[in-house]
């Protein structure tokens, strides 16, 4: 086992919180305490942002090249330690061991790409109306940075933002989920143990509300991007007002699956199965509304009810499993009530609809596919983010296009159909940030990930993400012979 730290880290020191406070860690799979985890208050949360202002100047100054180094260190320090990294998600996030391997495994290749394309990050000279004037546009870092990330995706929500901020020559201060810390600990380590200077990356745990208000309130930290609810994301708005604090929001989501009569539907029965239930179905970008069309209707049902009830739910370290648990009592207990409330209200379930009977510990629930909802429902206009398929049928492209954004979100969509003029009429008319055609995974380094809507602002990954964490300077020279 590789000696991995598991502590705030605030100025290049590992420490525990300045209070004493502790959280204990469980395994949301059998209930268990992991450990005690350092958690701290503002004054953690103030000595990170002391450091990271102080270690700013220096970093910001290092050439792209200099900063890709550390990066591509942290890179390779990942990937010699991935299979050790990835039990240890496991382990807090419940989500199945090869789930955590593709997370750390595609964390390395986050870093990789922004750690290159800081160094084509290239600004741009315009033009001037007058023979004797000259106009740049020059990029360069925002400053500090803070970060609050949620548990679903422990080290992807971490590695996209700390990665792009770090390349374009920004200082971090991240606070992760408590309910999965030790990813992003790991993450920190690998940064630090890779030439990181102290100050650069600080990474800190405990009481959310507290450490929140210091990041809006100091001025110094010049943006948070932030990963979690609609809710708190619009709280987050509310206090950057005061500062004019930049924010980067990925909030919820209520993704349709818009499924036409002329796909495969055996084939893409099997891969709505896979997608919904991955992470158990606590993801951003999970298809949540399944649109199916009329003709096919019946068959895909009964394929995805099948193949429900056949899913392997366990111990996301069982090399079987296929679905682990929810992360916490209270996300079973949410996703358990909307169920029992559709069921109430006429819905029917063909899987699942309940907590697996053999499982007396962990926070686990079926997976389940609901038909006969109403759009009233809960379970059909909330994010569910648990292992819930709801199906609805359709026989109109422009009813299913309206019904498909006749909510408030507007993160990921998703589209089947072999159809092009089918396939470009849905991208085009989807108020969705990121739509999917005959594609399942709206995520990549290179590519923006973000959405409309109540679903966020800003972007992540891609150029477009890279530059969220500059500033454009335009330089106007004048008076030239």
């Amino acid at each position: 086992m590789s000696d991995f730290i598991f502590k705030q880290l605030i100025n290049g020191e590992w420490v525990g919180a300045s209070n004493g406070g502790t959280w204990a860690l469980l395994n949301p799979a059998t209930e268990e305490k992991l450990l005690d985890i350092p958690f701290g208050d503002a004054e953690d949360a103030r000595a990170a942002i002391d450091a990271a202002a102080a270690a700013f100047p220096a970093w910001s100054r290092k050439t792209p090249y200099q900063r890709a180094e550390v990066l591509m260190k942290a890179a390779d320090w990942i990937l010699a330690r991935v299979d050790e990294l990835a039990v240890i998600t496991t382990e807090e996030s419940g989500k199945p061991l090869s789930e955590s391997l593709a997370e750390w495994r595609s964390a390395a290749n986050y870093i990789i790409w922004n750690a290159e394309e800081a160094k084509r990050a290239y600004g741009r000279t315009i033009p001037a109306r007058l023979a004797t004037r000259r106009i740049m546009v020059l990029q360069q870092p925002l400053g500090v940075v803070g970060t609050i990330t949620a548990w679903n995706f422990p080290v992807y929500n971490v590695v996209r933002c700390w990665s792009a901020a770090l390349a374009a020559g920004c200082t971090v201060v991240g606070r992760p989920s408590e309910y999965t810390p030790r990813s992003a600990m790991m993450m920190a380590q690998a940064f630090h143990e890779s030439g990181a200077p102290a100050g650069v990356i600080n990474c800190i745990n405990g009481d959310a509300a507290a450490m929140g208000q210091v990041m809006l309130q100091d001025e110094r930290l010049r943006k948070i991007s932030f990963t979690g609810s609609t809710r708190v994301g619009k709280l987050l708005m509310d206090g950057a007002s005061q500062t004019v604090t930049k924010l980067s929001l990925e909030l919820g989501g209520n993704a349709p699956c818009i499924i036409f009569p002329d796909v495969n539907v055996e084939e893409v029965a099997k891969l709505s199965v896979a997608w919904k239930y991955r992470n158990a179905g606590q993801v951003c970008v999970a298809p949540q509304r399944f649109y199916v069309h009329s003709k096919i209707a019946d068959e895909f049902t009964d394929r995805v009810a099948k193949a429900s009830r056949t899913l392997r739910v366990g111990n996301g370290l069982i090399k079987s499993t296929e679905t682990g648990p929810l992360i916490n009592a209270v996300q079973r207990d949410r996703v358990e009530a909307m169920v029992n409330e559709a069921v109430a209200a006429g819905a029917t379930t063909l899987s699942g609809g309940s907590r697996p009977c053999d499982m007396p510990a962990g926070y686990f629930y079926s997976p389940t596919v609901v038909t006969g909802l109403k759009d009233s429902m809960r379970l059909y206009t909330e994010e569910i983010f648990g292992p819930v398929m709801p199906i609805v049928t359709f026989d109109d492209t422009d009813e299913v296009l309206a019904m498909a954004n006749a909510t408030q979100y507007g993160l990921a969509a998703f589209v089947q159909t072999n159809d092009l003029n089918t396939s470009v009429r849905m991208y085009e008319g989807l108020e969705f940030g990121m739509v999917c055609i005959n594609d399942w995974l709206p995520a990549t380094p290179e590519a923006p990930f973000g959405g409309i809507k109540q679903s966020g602002l800003g972007r992540e990954s891609g150029s477009e993400g890279l530059e969220e964490y500059m500033e454009r300077k335009m330089i106007m020279i004048g008076g030239l012979a």
